[in-house]
């Protein structure tokens, strides 16, 4: 009865283990399996057409405030890392090749656009709604030559605290819908008579921009306003990661080189490509065409094989040969639909 017994037990924690095992495996497979993609933003230069007038009196002249806050906001999203946000440079060549104004720069429709042709999963717009002193009904006087160490455009001789209200918009690429709509505040802590006061000013500014992530405008009252505004901003905006559906990236591009069983793409990272990617290798057999006006409505291709990639650069990526023989330059490659 006893070796009954004991071979009973030794039969259950046989099946428990067995049970156990493969969750145990799952658990370190998923531990180390690279994780999902990060929400990919790109983010437009604020509008800054209501706070216009008192800028220009603050700066003495038009300074592009609304690219300031979005390079101090981009800074921010950067180092917290929830986001994946696109370098402005790509940014800046789409909208100049789609003639994009600054005064499309809070338009939900018009920034849904841009983001599709960016492969983005949504984009980020938004205004400036304050720029200057607590005290609404005193007038700003105009900075002229008052820039440097004696501080930008006095207020009056009442010392007053430093205010910046902005707002910001998450919105689908796909719909143009509103995903989360934020308000940042930012105020000074200290009080002086004039927005460049107390922190002394900063070597003046050139071609209408003021680098808002110095630490010399920071120390300025208007700088502290505007670094706690954004601050404010960055973290709401973070908080609405999860609103946003992450879109599945689909890689089309050709075979640049065969070499060996290795196989060099002329597609990148920049279009959507990571390690790890497997992509069907086409060969197109037929190219069909509308008998009425010529234009190519379909091609007729067939599979050559399955690679996978192993290395990744910005313009060109390398697989390995999963499958299949006879890889030619100019091949097509592209996503492997899920099932």
């Amino acid at each position: 009865m006893k070796n009954a017994a004991l071979a009973s037990s030794l039969v259950a924690l046989i099946a428990v283990s067995a049970v156990a095992l493969p969750d145990a495996q799952t658990g370190a497979a998923a531990a180390a399996s690279p994780s999902a993609r990060r929400t990919r933003v790109a983010v437009l230069d604020f509008d800054y057409a209501t706070v216009h007038s008192t800028v220009s009196a603050i700066f003495g002249r038009d300074v592009d405030v609304g690219k300031g806050v979005t390079d101090l906001l981009v800074t921010y999203l950067v180092k917290d890392g929830s986001y994946s946000v696109i370098e402005r440079k790509a940014l800046d060549k789409i909208l100049a090749e789609q003639n994009f104004s600054n005064s499309d720069r809070a338009d939900p429709s018009s920034a849904a656009r841009i983001g599709k042709l960016l492969g983005v999963d949504a984009i980020i717009v938004g205004s400036i709604t304050q720029f200057g002193n607590d005290t609404k009904n005193t007038g700003v006087g105009g900075a002229g030559a008052g820039l440097g160490k004696l501080g930008l455009g006095r207020f009056n001789q009442k010392e007053s605290k430093a205010i910046v209200g902005l707002t910001a918009r998450l919105v689908s690429v796909d719909t143009g819908e509103i995903l989360a709509a934020v308000e940042g505040q930012g105020e000074s802590k200290r009080k002086s008579t004039s927005v460049g006061g107390l922190g002394g000013g900063w070597g003046g500014f050139g071609a209408g921009d003021v680098n808002f992530g110095s630490s010399n405008f920071q120390n300025t009252i208007i700088g502290e306003a505007v670094k706690t505004a954004v601050e404010d901003t960055s973290t709401k905006m973070v908080g609405a990661r999860g609103r946003v559906a992450v879109r599945a990236v689909t890689v089309e591009g050709l075979v640049a080189a065969v070499d060996g069983k290795q196989v060099i793409l002329n597609v990148g990272t920049k279009a959507g490509v990571k390690v790890g990617d497997r992509l069907s290798v086409q060969r197109m057999s037929q190219e069909i065409k509308d008998p009425a006006t010529g234009k190519v409505i379909r091609r007729l291709s067939s599979e050559v094989g399955v690679v996978r990639v192993t290395e990744a650069d910005d313009e060109s990526s390398v697989a390995e040969i999963e499958s299949g023989t006879g890889f030619k330059i100019s091949d097509l490659v592209k996503t492997i639909a899920a099932k």
